[in-house]
This record gives C-alpha cells, sequence and structure tokens, in this order.
C-alpha cells in the first residue's frame, strides 16, 4: 500500500523494500538488537530527515491514500455485507448490525484517504507524529513550532501479534466505551462483541496469530490470495491444511466469486444463530403460564410445545408494538 508514496517522490520501491529486509541483519552485525516489524516505518523516517521524502505529513499521506488501488468487488462488497443484515426483517428485529474494521500493519492515515474509509467502523493502524514536544515541555504553556510539517517519530505500531490485542478490544466493547480497559475482566455474555461471531479475512502467514484466537473462541477464519499467485495459493492451502483457517479463495470480492459466496454464506449463518440464541433466550425468560390438564388430553410434544410458545410471544411482541 506504500507505492503511492514512492511514486510521488519518484523514488525507487523495489529498492527500499531491499533495504528495509536487509536491514536486520546490519544492526545485528553491529550488536544492536532490533524489531523488524518497525523497519520499513523507521527507513521511511530516514528518508524524510535526508529529504528524499521531504515534506512528507500526515495530510500528504491521507491525500496518496486515495490513490490505492482496491481488488475487484471492493469497497461495493462492504455494503453487500451489510445489506445482509439490514435487509431481513427477522435480522432486523433482533437488531443484528454488521461492522467492518481494519487492523493493518500498513500505514493508517493512507487507509483513512482510501474509498474504503466511509464503510469502515474503525480503523487499526502505524501513526506518525509530526511535532514530537520538546524536553520539558510539561513546564510550557506554549510550543514554539518552528519545524516543517513532517513526520518524526513513530506514535503507533500495529505488529503481527499486537492484532489479536484489538479482536479483543472489539471482543469487550473497550473501542466503543473508553472506560473499559482492554485487560477488564468481562464475563463472555456481557461482551459487546463475541468472537464467535467474528470472521477475520487476511492474506497469509503473518497472520495466523489472529486467525488462531478468532478460531479458538469459535470465530471464522478466511484467507485470500493474489488472482493467479501460485506461492500465495500455496501458502494458504497450508494454512488450510493445517487447520489454521477455515478456508480460503481469490482476493475476488465481486458477486458469485468464490470469495463472495463464501462470506455471504457465513455471515447469513452467524445471523441466523444470533436469531436462534435470541428465541431460545426469549422462550426461557417468557416461560409458559400454567394451564388446566385434562386426563383424557393428549400428550403434547416438546416440538409443538416450542411451537405454541413463540406463537404466544409473537403475539405479546405484536401487541406491545401496537
Amino acid at each position: 500500500m506504500q507505492w503511492p508514496i514512492f511514486e510521488y517522490y519518484g523514488v525507487d520501491e523495489k529498492r527500499f523494500w531491499k533495504e528495509v529486509n536487509t536491514l536486520p541483519e546490519k544492526y545485528i552485525a553491529n550488536g544492536q538488537k532490533v524489531s523488524p516489524d518497525i523497519m520499513y516505518l523507521n527507513h521511511i523516517l530516514t528518508y524524510v530527515r535526508h529529504g528524499k521524502f521531504a515534506g512528507l505529513n500526515n495530510s500528504l499521506l491521507r491525500q496518496l491514500g486515495a490513490k490505492l488501488k482496491l481488488y475487484q468487488g471492493l469497497p461495493e462488497f462492504f455494503q453487500t455485507l451489510k445489506n445482509i443484515t439490514t435487509d431481513n426483517p427477522l435480522y432486523a428485529r433482533y437488531e443484528i448490525k454488521l461492522e467492518h474494521y481494519i487492523i493493518s500493519t500498513g500505514i493508517a492515515e493512507m487507509i483513512r484517504g482510501s474509498v474504503v474509509a466511509e464503510h469502515i467502523e474503525q480503523i487499526y493502524g502505524c501513526e506518525f507524529i509530526e511535532h514530537p514536544l520538546p524536553p520539558n515541555y510539561f513546564a510550557q504553556q506554549e510550543f514554539d513550532i518552528t519545524g516543517p510539517d513532517e513526520i518524526a517519530q513513530i506514535g503507533f505500531l500495529v505488529d503481527n501479534t499486537i492484532k489479536t490485542r484489538f479482536i479483543f478490544e472489539i471482543n469487550k466493547g473497550t473501542n466503543k466505551i473508553s472506560s473499559i480497559d482492554v485487560n477488564s475482566r468481562i464475563a463472555p455474555e456481557d461482551r459487546r462483541v463475541p468472537i464467535r461471531n467474528m470472521i477475520y479475512v487476511a492474506d497469509g502467514p503473518s497472520d495466523v496469530p489472529v486467525f488462531s484466537v478468532v478460531r479458538k473462541h469459535g470465530g471464522k477464519a478466511y484467507a485470500v490470495y493474489e488472482p493467479k499467485n501460485e506461492k500465495e495459493f500455496a501458502q494458504n492451502d497450508a494454512l488450510r491444511s493445517s487447520e489454521r483457517v477455515d478456508h480460503f479463495g481469490r482476493a475476488d470480492y465481486r458477486e458469485k466469486s468464490d470469495t463472495h459466496m463464501w462470506l455471504t454464506t457465513h455471515v447469513r449463518q452467524i445471523c441466523d444463530r444470533i436469531v436462534d440464541e435470541s428465541e431460545r433466550a426469549l422462550n426461557y425468560r417468557v416461560g409458559r403460564p400454567p394451564q388446566h390438564i385434562h386426563s383424557d388430553d393428549p400428550p403434547v410434544k416438546g416440538k409443538q410445545l416450542q411451537e405454541d410458545l413463540f406463537e404466544e410471544v409473537e403475539k405479546k411482541d405484536k401487541a406491545s408494538k401496537k
């Protein structure tokens, strides 16, 4: 997703990534331990300091994000999935809502500038700081910002293991209610979005930690690969063989594609399960009033009893709405 930056500044993209990939071994050879996950962010900052990315700031990153190219079927597919919940009266009755989240090791500002942003509930990505606060900043009333509007520090980092933290933030609702800490103990039934109601879609081995967490808690994991890329296909096939993902398919979200059909099918299955669980819980809470029973009455089967009870619940529900 960083290619618009290289295009804007006329920098050789392949050379940049070759440098990034060899940086860890260079630092290790000098006796310095580094995290490979932040190398590309640090190298972008190095390019800024050396004038190769002069003037690169958050505003420009957002502008460049508008150039990001998407796979076929996007962003329309986001709304297609949401329509499943809004167009079905039964799903609407139980107030089922579908939300989209992006958890990326990429640059958040670029994603915010892309055409997918309007379809996304929340974006988790790497962030840059433009004007770091100086020493003793707490003793000063105002700050003299004389430097250029350029990114200067990493403000927020998302790596492949931190991604799992955001799954639990969404699960517990800390992303919606700031007073709840992600480490707070919350009973499963009180969590805003049960993980078993989640589908995590990603592009391969680097997302294995999240795939594992989601599947462990009953959610679905779906891997996508770039169409015609045999290596990515083989990687995803290995993920399914080792039961790291439930299924995989091409990153093609057009109607009738395998990925389109698999995701829409499982969204409906999750919605149906939520409805079923809600109705069972409602039946349990309402209970059945006592009735006069005659000795010559035929026995009532369990299924018929449940159907009669559901009819009573529906009548009460309709009466309350009137």
